[in-house]
């Protein structure tokens, strides 16, 4: 039996390890550029760079509708274009700032409501590239009949060591998630709350 196990644990450790070796090839393999223009872009808040790039697109015309999911409830728009470096007031009607989302599954809930709300068919996904694969299988589980395209933001500054931390902390949650094992952990967000969003104003 003890050897047994020891066999067991040894497969069930290259596993793991085989499946990091691929998702961290997955993370830093590039992308393909998204099309000149689609119906909407959400950025998933939580990194340097999200929204700045998220608010860029919508600011050159690739896409008609953007969504900022799980902002702060104190964060406004004024001060995000500021920090961005673009003129939000007359994109104001076309932005929405998601704040029920909590986690990646919340983000999943608020991205589907809005996407239907506004008819969006093609959608550029916007957040960092070791979170993109979670944030794509909650996506696609949300908005199955919606055609995601992955945008990552790539941080800079992070060190080697880190940098596979978080891929390894995140290959564990993205496990949890392809699974269905996160869909039986309770909640993040508050319940009650309406899946309704108002769009923003600057």
């Amino acid at each position: 039996m003890l050897r047994v196990s020891a066999a067991a644990a040894f497969v069930a450790l290259a596993c793991w390890l085989a499946g990091f070796v691929w998702f961290v090839h997955l993370v830093q393999s590039p992308t393909q550029p998204p099309p000149a223009h689609v119906d909407g872009v959400v950025a998933l808040t939580g990194g340097a760079g999200r929204v700045e790039l998220a608010l860029h697109l919508l600011a050159t015309g690739q896409a008609d509708q953007l969504l900022i999911t799980g902002i702060g409830g104190g964060t406004e728009l004024r001060t995000l274009g500021r920090l961005a470096g673009v003129d939000t007031a007359p994109l104001a009607s076309r932005i929405t700032l998601g704040r029920y989302a909590a986690s990646t599954r919340g983000n999943g809930v608020e991205t589907a409501s809005w996407a239907e709300q506004n008819r969006i068919k093609t959608l550029i996904v916007v957040t960092a590239a070791y979170h993109m694969p979670r944030a794509l299988a909650e996506l696609h589980q949300a908005l199955p009949n919606v055609h995601l395209l992955p945008l990552p933001v790539r941080p800079h500054g992070t060190d080697e060591i880190m940098g596979l931390r978080l891929e390894a902390s995140e290959y564990v949650k993205y496990l949890l998630t392809i699974s269905g094992v996160s869909n039986w952990l309770p909640p993040r967000e508050a319940s009650g709350v309406t899946r309704r969003v108002r769009n923003a104003r600057a």
